[in-house]
């Protein structure tokens, strides 16, 4: 483990060092709690109002964030955009929802929505839907396509890499043509990496 590892995830850039625009109002829209709301404060409004979900897997997510030198806050960001912290998969609601831990049409597993489907991800599921294990595969997942943006684009800073690696865990990197704005263009929602970022800087301040 490098000696300057911190919480806020040094290797891979510095979680509160990336920009964001947070959340559309599209994504904000879709979610009760922050109807109304776009941008930051629409992240922030769902992030909290996952907070006790997360909380649950607060160690495990620590574990895994200092094992692999990544923010914890960035696990818990995620875990909040695909799951609402685990709340929207602990029960089945088929279609979307076909058993518990599973979704997006049981083409998505865990926590971290590991993607399995044959024309997707591809990836075979590792662990409980909300297992130690499974946090270790996801987080595995990113940091590969952390690494994959960072030889795409390697003269960008370390953030802007961070933070189109976290575009990539939603899309692949082959769908990631700028670190710029356009960052999100074919991210879900148009707003993947924004959203992700922002609940991850909440849970940074408020939780980890």
């Amino acid at each position: 483990m490098g000696l300057f590892w911190s919480k806020c995830g040094d290797k891979y850039g510095d979680i509160m060092k990336v920009e964001t625009t947070g959340a559309s109002k599209e994504t904000a829209d879709a979610d009760g709690h922050a109807r109304g709301y776009s941008g930051v404060s629409a992240s922030e409004r769902m992030a909290e109002d996952d907070e006790d979900d997360v909380k649950r897997y607060i160690d495990i997510i620590k574990e895994v964030g200092k094992e692999n030198e990544i923010a914890p806050a960035l696990i818990c960001g995620i875990i909040s955009r695909e799951t609402r912290g685990g709340r929207a998969i602990r029960k089945p609601s088929p279609p979307i929802v076909p058993k518990q831990g599973w979704g997006d049409y049981g083409k998505g597993f865990g926590l971290m929505q590991v993607d399995v489907d044959p024309n997707g991800g591809n990836h075979k599921r590792k662990g409980e839907w909300d297992s130690k294990e499974h946090l270790e595969q996801a987080t595995g997942i990113l940091i590969h396509f952390i690494e994959q943006i960072k030889d795409k684009f390697p003269k960008c800073t370390k953030e802007q890499q961070l933070k189109g690696g976290i575009a990539a865990y939603n899309q692949g990197d082959g769908a990631i043509d700028s670190l710029c704005e356009e960052v999100d263009e074919n991210t879900t929602g148009k707003d993947y990496s924004n959203d992700v970022v922002a609940r991850a800087q909440w849970y940074h301040t408020n939780l980890v």
